[in-house]
């Protein structure tokens, strides 16, 4: 008996063993089922749920640039004034790397997500096919996509996208082209020769503001390079400084992109050479406006990326909504050649010291006309930062 009774104890404790280690596995395995299917947590049952919180509406940008701030400020008043939130919709801004490659990304990870219900986009290369096939696979997939500040090649594709918002970068172009034309003439600086600088020379915007200003310069004044910098700030600089190198007779440094202003003042500076050339420039970084109100650039043309802003929200939720009456509105000549095309603003601005002077080589007067009513305003550097403060703006 004791032989038995000293066996018993031994096999119980064996049973007890195999039952706590079954025991064990189960809950294991329960548990981890759990942490995957959210099992216990209303929290992340509602955060792995596709579709319960807001649609998206996303903003590709071309690069990282303080115009886009303005741009984004632009977003959410037009999230506001469109009540955004109460239709369960959102905006956001996603900048790109400054590469086409990262534009492409982007586009495709949009697509493979349940919540985005429109998408616009400034085209990094108006030429870019696998960027447009993206753009065309996403509206294939009921998602608005249009296209704000830089556009497609439209010959190339024609249907990439229905609409265009932004500025009329030809007319930009003519009227950056015009102003330089009267600071040189007015400096005696005939038969010269200027320089254009850009992030990309084969970009839409780029393009047409380089042609538009060529036109306007007139043939007096020969175009002696394009130079494109890949928006690199480095090489920007860079090509400012060859420029003054390999070409004796430059007169005009002319930047295309917002910070090919500050690049091209602070190369200037560097060399000190301001007196034998003109600086005429697009956009208004902080560093830019800074540079004008220090006599280091002469005059530039301002976009209005604030207004862009407001604008693709009013279009995004019209598409989304089916919303015609509104499309009809912002597009009145749709159908026919340019009716795709919403054009925000322009503005000219000149340093102070030019609205007093009478014999200031940019007056006002000189640009209005009914043809630019509404589309070009001349303003003093005081006047454009006192509209900034406004919306709480350092640059645009």
């Amino acid at each position: 008996m004791h032989f038995l009774v000293s066996k018993t104890p031994s096999l119980m404790n064996c049973l007890s063993l195999f039952r706590q280690s079954w025991l064990s596995r189960w809950f294991l395995a329960a548990a981890i089922l759990c942490s995957v299917t959210g099992c216990g947590s209303a929290k992340n049952a509602t955060e792995s749920s596709p579709g319960t919180g807001p649609q998206r509406f996303i903003f590709i940008t071309n690069g990282d640039d303080p115009f886009w701030d303005a741009c984004n400020a632009g977003l959410q008043e037009g999230a506001k004034r469109s009540s955004l939130a109460e239709q369960g919709l959102q905006v956001v801004m996603e900048k790109n790397n400054g590469t086409a490659q990262g534009q492409i990304e982007k586009l495709r990870q949009l697509g493979s997500q349940s919540d985005i219900a429109g998408v616009a986009i400034s085209v990094i290369q108006a030429e870019n096919v696998a960027i447009v096939e993206e753009m065309k696979r996403l509206a294939a997939k009921g998602v608005a996509v249009i296209t704000v500040d830089g556009d497609v090649n439209r010959k190339l594709f024609p249907k990439a996208r229905p609409y265009y918002i932004g500025t009329d970068n030809v007319v930009g172009g003519r009227l950056l082209g015009t102003a330089g034309k009267q600071l040189l003439d007015s400096r005696g600086l005939k038969d010269g020769g200027y320089v254009q600088f850009a992030g990309f020379t084969d970009n839409d915007n780029a393009r047409a503001r380089m042609n538009g200003f060529k036109e306007a310069v007139g043939e007096g004044y020969s175009e002696l390079d394009r130079m494109a910098d890949s928006m690199d700030l480095s090489k920007a600089r860079d090509n400012v400084r060859a420029a003054l190198a390999n070409h004796p007779d430059l007169k005009a440094l002319v930047g295309i992109w917002a910070y090919n202003a500050p690049a091209i003042a602070e190369v200037v500076e560097e060399r000190g050479v301001r007196d034998q050339v003109t600086i005429v420039t697009f956009d208004a970084q902080a560093a830019a406006l800074d540079h004008m109100a220090g006599g280091r650039i002469d005059c530039m043309v301002v976009q209005n990326p604030f207004d862009m802003g407001i604008q693709a929200v009013r279009l995004l939720l019209a598409m989304h909504t089916d919303d015609e009456a509104t499309i009809a509105t912002m597009y009145p000549n749709a159908g026919q050649p340019g009716g795709d095309i919403y054009t925000t603003g322009l503005r000219l601005i000149i340093p102070d010291a030019w609205g007093e002077d009478g014999n200031a080589p940019i007056k006002p007067a000189d640009f209005e006309s009914a043809e630019n009513t509404g589309m070009i305003e001349v303003l003093s550097l005081s006047a454009f930062r006192e509209w900034l403060v406004q919306y709480g703006l350092s640059s645009s």
